[in-house]
Order: structure tokens, then sequence, then C-alpha cells
């Protein structure tokens, strides 16, 4: 375990960190790790309290098990040595994460999770691969994601959607405050 060095941080910075982590949903964070647990098939601590999300998953292995389940063999090598090595394999599940289709602002930072700054992020990104499995008919998390439906519309269509005078989508040109004196100074 690494010893926390860093400086405490104070005015701007601390709140930032505040704002941040007043978004953090235990709830979220419970389902999450209950999604990792049955999807790998292992047995762990699915509290959704910060600690215990940043202990399960701060080395990487459960989230590189995590996609290998997703896409067989996407990440070849899960370490389980030192801190650069453990980081490394947060940072092959979220390279995983993107090839599978989820886009930047859906995946987090390695040092979102591998030193604490930002756990809700990581949440999110789980949740986002949750929605993204479903439509592989796999067991996701979260509410299934939905499908492009894009319209087309024959051209004697859209020349009789010309032909309606936009006045009759609303009427606008009612009454106004113009011309109202009240409250304002009086000219002698």
């Amino acid at each position: 375990m690494s010893v926390n060095t860093s400086v405490p941080k104070l005015g701007l910075t601390d709140d930032t960190k505040q704002k941040i982590q007043s978004k953090y949903d235990v709830g979220q964070a419970q389902e999450a790790l209950q999604w990792i647990s049955q999807t790998i098939g292992e047995e762990f601590d699915t509290n959704g309290e910060m600690d215990n999300v940043y202990n399960q998953l701060r080395d990487g292995r459960k989230l590189c098990q995590l996609m290998n389940k997703i896409v067989p063999n996407s990440i070849p090598k899960v370490n389980s040595e030192n801190n650069f090595k453990l980081m490394e394999n947060i940072s092959r599940f979220t390279q995983a994460a993107r090839s599978y289709g989820l886009s930047d602002s859906e995946t987090f930072q390695t040092v979102d999770l591998y030193e604490k700054m930002n756990l809700h992020q990581v949440v999110l990104c789980i949740f986002a691969l949750g929605r993204k499995v479903q439509k592989q008919g796999m067991q996701g998390l979260g509410p299934k994601e939905s499908e492009k439906n894009q319209r087309t519309f024959s051209p004697e269509t859209i020349i009789q959607g010309n032909t309606v005078v936009s006045t009759q989508y609303g009427y606008n040109k009612g009454a106004t405050q113009s011309g109202i004196s009240f409250g304002s100074t009086r000219h002698m």
C-alpha cells in the first residue's frame, strides 16, 4: 500500500474536489459492483461505499476481467505486481472500453480510480459499458441504450409541410408591455 504524500487540497481545489465527491451515488456504485461480480463470476464485497469501490477496483484486475468477459482476449495480459503495472491495467481497460464503443466522455482517466480522484466517473463508465453490452444481447446494467430511429419523408409530404402557414403554429403577436408607463419616472 502506498503512503499518501500529497498536499491537502485548499481553496478552489478543495471546493472542486468536494463538488465531484458530492455527485457520487452509493446505490449506483453498489449496482455497478454487483454487475461486475455477476459478469466475471467472482464473489466480492459489493458495498457501494467509496472506500470499498476503491479497494475492489484500484488494481484494475476486476475491470480487465470484466472487459475480457465482454470481448474475449481484449486485454491479453493482466498485471498483478507493482503500482505502475496496476495503473497499466486501468489504462488498458479504458482503452478497451473506447474500442468497444464508449466515448471519451464516458470513460475515465487512470488517476480518477488509482488515486481516488473521481470515483463517480468510474461508476459512470461502468454503467456506460453496461448499456453497451445490452446491444449484444448480454445482461447489462442500467437502462437499455436507444437505437437510431431515422425517418424519411416522401417528396410529397415535404411539399405539404412547406405549404402550412407558420402563423398557424401559434400566435405570438398578443399583448405586450410596450407603452406601459407604470413604474417609470414622472417627467415634469
